[in-house]
């Protein structure tokens, strides 16, 4: 049986289609078809992305999604075995890089702490009283400024992210938001890009408990992960748009 990358590629050249032809279709950047074509899986980063993103090209080429994902697991697991037990020099480089890695992440922890503090400062000076009814569970405030996405990552300068750890929304929470507006509230780790009345508010990958509200007319939603991202319009519980690991997109009028 052909490659897993080769079976992509012939799929589409049979199709006569180029790899920015099918990246305006799917909404997938073209670098990571090509990473998918080349099974360079360390360019779309965790697997779950990889999966979500196998799924969604396999359809389009008329591919069985399951079968390509199942393929993408067998081949995934042989090849970490095959480098370590053959290659130790390599797996000292990795050593290191994973210790490079954790204090880059020490670092940014630190960061966002003290980001989170602060706007929290800032919000607390600032905030309006609002009233709520019996029963009402409390909500991640919405912040002045966009916080750092680890992959990829680009906010505008209006946008407002506020991860809070541990953080997951109940049946009856709701995003502070009158109208014209969208609230997205992650209970999992997600690409997640909207763009808002055609300008691009978020994209990037975002941890669990991150939460945003946008104020528009209209909102193209984009998500790498769709069963770990609750959605609100108009301040309405509007639910998730698929499961874990499936890639979803959807267009909302405000």
């Amino acid at each position: 049986m052909p490659a897993l990358g080769d079976r992509f590629r012939a799929a589409r050249e049979a199709r006569g289609l180029s790899l920015s032809e099918v990246s305006e279709q799917i909404r997938i950047r073209s670098v990571y078809l090509a990473a998918i074509e080349e099974e360079n899986w360390k360019a779309i980063g965790a697997a779950v992305y990889v999966r979500g993103f196998l799924r969604t090209y396999a359809r389009f080429l008329g591919l069985d999604p399951e079968e390509v994902v199942t393929a993408f697991n067998g081949a995934a697991e042989p090849s970490q075995e095959g480098a370590s037990a053959h290659l130790p020099s390599r797996a000292e480089r990795s050593s290191k890089r994973g210790s490079l890695m954790v204090w880059i992440a020490a670092s940014v922890a630190v960061l966002l702490v003290a980001f989170v503090f602060f706007n929290a400062l800032t919000m607390r000076r600032d905030a309006v009283p609002v009233a709520s009814g019996a029963g009402a569970s409390p909500l991640p405030s919405i912040g002045p400024s966009t916080t750092g996405a680890p992959t990829d990552s680009e906010a505008s300068p209006g946008a407002a992210v506020t991860p809070i750890a541990g953080a997951r929304p109940g049946p009856s929470a709701s995003p502070l938001a009158g109208a014209n507006s969208l609230a997205v509230v992650l209970s999992a780790p997600s690409w997640l890009r909207v763009t808002v009345d055609g300008n691009v508010s978020m994209e990037g990958t975002f941890p669990a408990g991150t939460s945003k509200t946008f104020h528009g007319k209209s909102a193209l939603v984009r998500i790498g992960n769709a069963g770990g991202v609750e959605i609100y319009v108009n301040g309405k519980d509007v639910g998730k748009l698929g499961k874990l690991g499936d890639v979803a997109e959807r267009v909302f009028t405000l």
